[in-house]
């Protein structure tokens, strides 16, 4: 909706934004995501034939054909991989220049006298809080289209080879849905009081140089340390939480590989699966590691990246409101 001086005002969430300042370019990243993750399980597939023929002591000639089919996949989806990797970082860059002309143009159109910790602010904004804004535009629907969808297609793969060892295996995911939530709200909470602590910050020290603010506390020469102190204390939290995360989830992801390989050997050695099964089924496991975890990392970057974007929004609202005021410098 237009604000009062005429300029559209910023969209109350950033997938408001990111739907506004990108749409068109959003869905054709969803396109070339889906043909991807389309592509995510045929080299498993392909993986499992080969071994099948060796162990079969099948034809060479086999095995050179499925040898360069594999090769004709990886490098199909690199290539896709490429491509969107490449448009992600244009739709990325976009929007951050976006955002800092936008900060650019209200900031000198507002018609008040502006104190140095609201300058503070608005640095703040146009060299740091615009940026990963800005970044996160060239993920927010393409990342968890693309690796929702690789865990889906490897996750049905899996359970068509075999879906007992399947399950067994993915059993040992199921704990993460517990623990990973708990985990990233504890990352979050510290992450949204470290932006706001950052601020606090700027906003002083340019109140201390410009001489219009006294001894607030802010760091600086003389003052008291506590604000950097205290970001510093919400840094090693986050460290230590979000460590703490990776460990479990990679203690769990070895846990379902070992728990694969002793029952679909078991079943080899019974003579009701092949050799190739099992190895596609632990190479399945393997690569719903990084998808999983990449979609935990995009939830986290959502939930900062949507604190830094209202705090954005807020300032530059404040701006509009000035300018409506009119009131002079």
């Amino acid at each position: 909706m237009p604000g009062r001086d005429g300029h559209a005002s910023m969209p109350a969430t950033i997938l408001g934004f990111v739907l506004r300042s990108s749409g068109r370019h959003q869905a054709a990243l969803a396109v070339l995501s889906v043909l991807v993750f389309l592509l995510s399980a045929a080299p498993l597939e392909l993986q499992r034939r080969v071994i099948n023929v060796l162990v079969d002591r099948g034809a060479f000639e086999t095995v050179l054909w499925l040898a360069a089919a594999y090769v004709g996949v990886v490098l199909s989806e690199q290539s896709l991989k490429l491509c969107l990797n490449v448009y992600r970082g244009w739709v990325a860059e976009d929007s951050v220049r976006r955002l800092r002309s936008l900060v650019g143009e209200y900031a000198d159109r507002a018609t008040r006298d502006v104190s140095g910790e609201e300058a503070g602010v608005e640095i703040s904004m146009v060299l740091e809080e615009a940026e990963p804004i800005g970044g996160f535009t060239g993920v927010s629907l393409s990342e968890p289209l693309l690796q929702g969808g690789v865990l889906t297609s490897v996750i049905i793969y899996m359970l068509y080879l075999d879906w007992r060892m399947a399950l067994l295996g993915l059993a040992f995911f199921l704990p993460q849905v517990l623990f990973v939530p708990l985990l990233q709200r504890a990352i979050n909470r510290r992450a949204q009081s470290r932006i706001l602590v950052k601020r606090g910050i700027s906003g002083g020290l340019v109140s201390r140089i410009s001489g219009r603010g006294g001894g607030d506390g802010r760091i600086g020469w003389g003052w008291t340390q506590d604000p950097i102190e205290r970001v510093f204390t919400l840094n090693m939290g986050i460290y230590r939480i979000k460590f703490t995360m990776n460990l479990l989830m990679n203690m769990m992801h070895h846990l379902a590989v070992a728990s694969a390989l002793c029952f679909g050997g078991w079943q080899v050695l019974q003579g009701k699966i092949e050799v190739g099964t099992v190895v596609a089924v632990v190479a399945g496991l393997g690569k719903l590691n990084d998808p999983w975890g990449d979609i935990v990392n995009w939830a986290r970057e959502l939930a900062v990246v949507s604190v830094k974007y209202r705090l954005f929004a807020g300032v530059l609202e404040g701006l509009v409101t000035a300018q409506g005021e009119g009131r002079p410098t």
